[in-house]
C-alpha cells in the first residue's frame, strides 16, 4: 500500500487519481496512525521549506516517518519541498530538516547565471536519467517534467544523483539514497513522463 503524506501541502488529489486510474493502492495518511502501515511513502510538497517542516511537524506524523524510512526502511518519494525537506537545511529558512540526506538547500544565484535567467524556475524541462531503471525505468533523455522552484538540492555525494537537469547549469533534478528517493519536479503534473515515475515507484 502507498501512503500520500497529508501534512497540509501538496497535490495529493492529483497524485491519488493517477495511482487509481493504474489500479495501484493507495490511500491519504493525515495522522500517525494511518501511516503506520505503510509500505510505500509519497511525502509531497509546494511552497516554501519551513512552512513545510512547521506544518509536518504539527502533523503528529514525523516520529513515526522516522521510524518507518529509517529504522523499517520503507521506501519513500519526496517531491518538490517534500525533496527539499529530505536535507539537513535550507537556505530558504532557519528550521532544520528531516536531515535524512546528507545535503543543504541552496538558492538560485542569478548574479552567476545568464541574464535570461529568472525566478522561480518554472514550466517544462529536461530530466535527464544516469540510469535507465528503479525510478527512471523507461523514461530516457527525451523525458520532461513541470519544475516549479528557486532552491536546489545539493547533495555531498554525487553517487547519489538519480538524473539532472540544466537550468543555465546542471543542478540535481532526483535523488537517492538507499530507500529514500526524491524529485524537485513534479511528476503529477507532467503527463505520461510522470505517470510512468510514480508507476516505477509503485514497481520498487
Amino acid at each position: 500500500m502507498i501512503c500520500v503524506v497529508n501534512y497540509g501541502l501538496g497535490n495529493i488529489e492529483a497524485i491519488c487519481n493517477i495511482y487509481k486510474r493504474l489500479n495501484i493502492s493507495v490511500r491519504v495518511a493525515s495522522t500517525a496512525d494511518e501511516l503506520s502501515g505503510a509500505e510505500k511513502i509519497i511525502l509531497p510538497g509546494v511552497g516554501a521549506f519551513d512552512r513545510a517542516m512547521a506544518l509536518l511537524d504539527k502533523s503528529g506524523m514525523r516520529e513515526t516517518l522516522d521510524q518507518l524510512v529509517l529504522d523499517h526502511k520503507r521506501l519513500v518519494l519526496g517531491i518538490c519541498v517534500g525533496m527539499q525537506i529530505l536535507a539537513k537545511r535550507s537556505e530558504e529558512g532557519s528550521l532544520g530538516g528531516l536531515g535524512w540526506i546528507d545535503a543543504d538547500v541552496r538558492k538560485f544565484n542569478l548574479a552567476t547565471m545568464s541574464p535570461k535567467a529568472y525566478l522561480p524556475h518554472m514550466g517544462w524541462n529536461d530530466v535527464i536519467p544516469r540510469i535507465d531503471e528503479g525510478l527512471f525505468r523507461g523514461l530516457g533523455p527525451s523525458s520532461r517534467f513541470y519544475f516549479l522552484h528557486s532552491y536546489y538540492f545539493a547533495q555531498k555525494s554525487e553517487q547519489m544523483v538519480l538524473a539532472v537537469t540544466d537550468y543555465f547549469g546542471t543542478f540535481a533534478s532526483s535523488v537517492r539514497a538507499g530507500n529514500i528517493h526524491g524529485v524537485q519536479f513534479h511528476p503529477e503534473k507532467s503527463h505520461q513522463w510522470g505517470i510512468q515515475l510514480l508507476k516505477n515507484f509503485a514497481d520498487l
